[in-house]
């Protein structure tokens, strides 16, 4: 076909137009560009994760009074161990069933289980062990607490050990030490090899009434005194890398310590308040602060295995049976469960006021 130049002129101006780009008047750009973000902008905002409920030091104080007299390692593994409800109830079901394992045929056993550390570390203390699986309530409150405040549980657990030497309640005895570390009050077994749980009142031995936890069922018998009854040999459990020498606390900085380093709760059956999951859930981690968003029971790995600084494994200390489980120092500011060989078996009580009790 023919164009004509006056046609062939037109065609040429209405390409150079759809070439050059078009231009909005500002009076229309904002509602049209509105008009265009309006789907992005009309979704709903991203809610914020809840906050944990965190607990006053008057309800901390109150939750740790059963415990806070018990040597340092026996309270880090009690502390560590309550998050775990599900597992204590397992561990406490499998002592039932298994009435005849002791020592170092119990240990054995007991490390098989995918259990965490803590837990697996309670089978040396079945009274212990026992009085938390009648207790599932406070156990779990108590991991609860620990997990999301961890250094105000500690301060608790010191503030009543103040309480209770300032009542006269706590002091040396045959079958443990208690000494000063700073301004932190450090408790220990006289013996290395064996462990004595105290029995006492909470409601008498420091210096005031301390109510019970609401639905806590009351394990003790004595008066406004520390007794003691049957001690714990710790030896045939040395060589498993979550016995006694793997506990204790860095009281200065306030950490919970296992196997040479911070413990790391890693299990994610159990939501904790903080409704989130810290990604490097299984390695290692520095003092609890509310960073584990998840705990509970299971999903760890074989053994409920955490894994503590340098890349070791935390269940086991890194070197298995027959292991050193490493201990930690901080500038005399923690606290280990100690070292020793040999022991075991049950050893008689005696000392303190008022004789035996009922561990």
């Amino acid at each position: 076909m023919k164009i004509y130049p006056s046609k062939k002129k037109i065609l040429t101006v209405l390409a150079m137009f759809a070439m050059v780009p078009a231009v909005v008047p500002a009076h229309l750009g904002g509602s049209l560009l509105g008009a265009a973000a309006s789907p992005a902008q009309n979704q709903p905002p991203a809610q914020e994760q809840p906050q944990p409920a965190r607990l006053s030091p008057e309800q901390l104080q109150q939750i740790v009074a059963p415990i806070a007299l018990y040597p340092d390692a026996l309270v880090a593994q009690i502390l560590a161990a309550s998050a775990y409800p599900t597992q204590i109830v397992e561990a406490q079901r499998f002592m039932q069933q298994n009435p005849n394992l002791k020592g170092a045929d119990l240990g054995a056993q007991v490390d098989k289980q995918d259990w965490d550390p803590s837990v697996k570390a309670l089978t040396q203390f079945p009274s212990v062990l026992a009085d938390m699986d009648k207790n599932l309530s406070w156990t779990s409150t108590l991991g609860d607490a620990n997990m999301n405040q961890q250094a105000d549980v500690m301060d608790a657990v010191q503030f009543m050990r103040k309480k209770a030497q300032d009542a006269g309640s706590l002091k040396t005895t045959p079958q443990q030490t208690v000494t000063s570390q700073g301004t932190n009050v450090v408790i220990q077994p006289a013996n290395p090899q064996v462990v004595y749980v105290p029995d006492y009142d909470p409601e008498l031995v420091y210096g005031y009434p301390v109510p019970l936890w609401p639905g806590f069922y009351p394990w003790w018998g004595g008066g406004p005194y520390l007794s003691f009854g049957i001690g714990f040999g710790i030896g045939p459990f040395f060589g498993f890398g979550w016995g006694w020498h793997a506990w204790g606390f860095d009281w200065g900085r306030r950490g919970l310590l296992f196997g040479g380093g911070p413990y790391g709760f890693h299990s994610h059956a159990f939501y904790d308040r903080n409704a989130y999951m810290h990604g490097n859930f299984r390695g290692y981690s520095d003092f609890g602060r509310g960073d584990r968003g998840l705990r509970g029971y299971g999903g760890a790995g074989a053994g409920g295995r955490s894994v503590a600084p340098s890349g070791r494994s935390g269940a086991f200390g890194g070197v298995g049976h027959g292991g050193d489980a490493r201990g930690f120092s901080s500038r005399g500011q923690s606290s280990m469960g100690g070292r020793s060989f040999g022991g075991g078996g049950f050893h008689g009580g005696g000392g303190g006021r008022g004789g035996g009790g009922h561990r």
